[in-house]
């Protein structure tokens, strides 16, 4: 019996132990599913706060609507709050507790969300004793940041097209885009690049994001060929360089991630986690291709099935952002990357023309700023001189001879009139990508950016067939912008506020065909918030085009061929943290980043 009563009493003090230790891993099961799930209503919170900013901001692009709300947060009088619930499982509430523009930038503006998670046990939407709740911040950017627009010779926020070529008069050194459908018709052209396609509800009609017609592109070896071959004036200069290991380093190398961005690789691949190389892309996923002549098929590759997205173009609605951009703006470069000195150092935005009158260069702008139109014509003995970000509230007429670096920002059109030229060109061939890159710092750098549209040759000449068939609808494209509002499609024929037909100048017809003349070559970055197109080459002998076209509806009618189209890569970042080799202060996209995620603790309200 002793011995009985022995092993029950052991048996009572082992089930003893079991019940307990049982019950606290129940208790501590619990308290970590009540953890993650305050966590995901946090998360909740946090996203529903940051979303209602991020909407306006993405439609607007400026910081007044959130400067309005989000000025003067703190953790006892949060702003922006909201607050809601995540089916039955609990509620949250959440809201700015700080915001803040670091130091003089005006493109910044850092936010942290605060927001609180709980189970509502009671259901009374209120934290009450007992009930799992946890609170967490978040650290936020907005920023309008360079924009991805710039890194494409062509990119269109509609559809994308390309009408009648082939390989030998339409050949295009530099990547492709378009916020919709893409076609290749009547012809294969020579893309020495990517080209993109995206799916976009947006637009009327909808895009599928698709990519119609196969272009040719050429090998490493014959692009190195042919950009090797060039001299003088011939525009193979201007080419971005072809993936050579022996210059760029073996793919996947420390060498090659530096030169990566701004060369171009026929072979596309994933390097160290990254897609590079030319490829083709729509919603249908990732695609190598291989067709070297127009008269071979083309062999495509599936490399993955990531659909491609929108990318965010910028708004130059707010006319005033850009006046104040440029009588804000001063020069912080003190030298150039191979160290000499900077002569512009500590200067505002100007520009400057030559006054025959004077005999002498006059600079027409007030702090960087021209109230009106204007006509600017360089030649190669009295070129146009720029410096910075410059502001004109109407429309600019421009040709000729530039030198300098910065860009026009227009409040109505800019019409290019004739050939612009750097009087500095870049050139980028050769064996060391440092000297290269030392060299083109200092070469002339022209960025054209237009309000309304940017029309090339002589509008007098334009006719409802060529080019005005393209600049109306129903070629050109209405969409609805993020909060549902409806932007009717761009109508060249429409009298716009200064009772101006909007392809043409308010400066007259009788002005514009005095000027005018034909266009054999265009030296710049052109942006519109609307139409890019036009006549050109209409004096014979094609077009060279170096630089970027980014528009919403592309028209560009080409009189006479070949054409070429360069990318210029020295406006192109060369990594997340690296700027481009020259900021000419290029209109910005909005972007939102999440920078820290802090676990403020959890715990039972008491």
């Amino acid at each position: 019996m002793v011995a009985v009563l022995i092993l029950l009493g052991g048996v009572a003090v082992a089930g003893t132990t079991y019940l307990g230790s049982a019950s606290e891993q129940v208790k501590a099961s619990r308290r970590n599913a009540a953890s993650v799930q305050t966590s995901n209503l946090c998360e909740a919170g946090i996203q529903s706060t940051l979303r209602q900013f991020w909407r306006e901001f993405k439609v607007s692009q400026t910081f007044t609507s959130m400067d309005s709300i989000c000025t003067g947060a703190t953790e006892s009088s949060p702003r922006g709050s909201v607050t809601g619930s995540v089916g039955s499982i609990g509620r949250f509430s959440a809201g700015v507790v700080r915001f803040e523009q670091p130091g003089t930038d005006t493109y910044t503006r850092h936010v942290l969300v605060r927001a609180v998670g709980w189970i509502d046990t009671d259901g009374d939407s209120v934290v009450d004793a007992n009930e799992p709740v946890k609170v967490i911040d978040v650290n936020s950017t907005f920023q309008l940041s360079r924009s991805q627009v710039f890194d494409y010779t062509y990119f269109v926020n509609n559809y994308g097209w390309m009408d009648g070529f082939n390989s030998s008069n339409l050949i295009i050194n530099g990547d492709m885009r378009a916020n919709g459908n893409f076609a290749f018709l009547n012809g294969s052209p020579t893309v020495n690049g990517m080209v993109i396609a995206t799916a976009n509800e947006k637009l009327t009609p909808a895009s599928a994001g698709t990519l119609t017609g196969l272009p040719v592109k050429v090998s490493n070896s014959t692009y190195q060929t042919s950009h090797n071959a060039g001299t003088g004036a011939d525009n193979e200069l201007r080419w971005r360089q072809a993936y050579n290991s022996a210059i760029h380093g073996a793919r996947g190398s420390s060498t090659y991630e530096q030169w990566r961005d701004i060369i171009f690789d026929s072979e596309a691949q994933i390097s160290n986690g990254r897609l590079s190389g030319s490829f083709l892309a729509d919603s249908a996923g990732i695609r190598s291709w291989d067709r070297q002549t127009s008269g071979a098929t083309g062999t495509v590759t599936q490399i993955d099935t990531q659909p491609s997205e929108e990318v965010i173009m910028p708004d130059l609605s707010e006319l005033s952002t850009y006046q104040t951009l440029s009588t804000n703006y001063v020069d912080t470069k003190a030298t150039y990357a191979d160290g000499t000195a900077n002569p512009f150092a500590g200067q505002g935005a100007w520009i400057e023309v030559w006054n025959s009158s004077t005999n002498s260069y006059q600079r027409i702008t007030t702090n960087g700023t021209f109230s009106g139109s204007a006509v600017l014509v360089g030649t190669s003995t009295r070129p146009i001189r720029i410096h910075g970000p410059v502001t004109f509230s109407h429309d600019v007429l421009i040709k000729g001879n530039v030198t300098g670096q910065g860009t026009i920002y227009a409040g109505r059109n800019v019409h290019v009139v004739g050939s612009i030229r750097y009087q500095t060109k870049p050139n980028f061939k050769g064996n060391n990508p440092t000297n290269i890159d030392n060299a083109n710092e200092k070469a002339d750098m022209l960025g054209l950016a237009a309000r309304g549209s940017v029309i090339m040759g002589n509008t007098n000449n334009f006719t409802n067939t060529y080019p005005l068939q393209y600049m109306t609808p129903p070629f050109t494209k209405g969409r609805y912008d993020l909060n549902g509002n409806w932007v009717p499609p761009f109508n060249a024929n429409d009298i716009d506020y200064t009772g101006t037909r909007r392809y043409k100048t308010v400066l007259g017809d009788t002005l514009m065909g005095q000027v005018a003349e034909g266009i054999n070559q265009i030296d710049a970055v052109l942006y519109t918030n609307f139409v890019g197109g036009g006549n050109i080459g209409t004096g014979g002998g094609g077009v060279i085009f170096n630089g970027s076209i980014i528009s919403k509806d592309e028209a560009m009618v080409v009189y006479s061929l070949p054409m070429r189209m360069n990318y210029d890569t020295r406006i192109k970042e060369r990594s997340m943290s690296q700027k481009p080799l020259i900021d000419i202060q290029l209109p910005r996209s909005p972007v939102l980043l999440r920078s820290t995620w802090q676990d403020r603790g959890f715990s039972y309200a008491n």
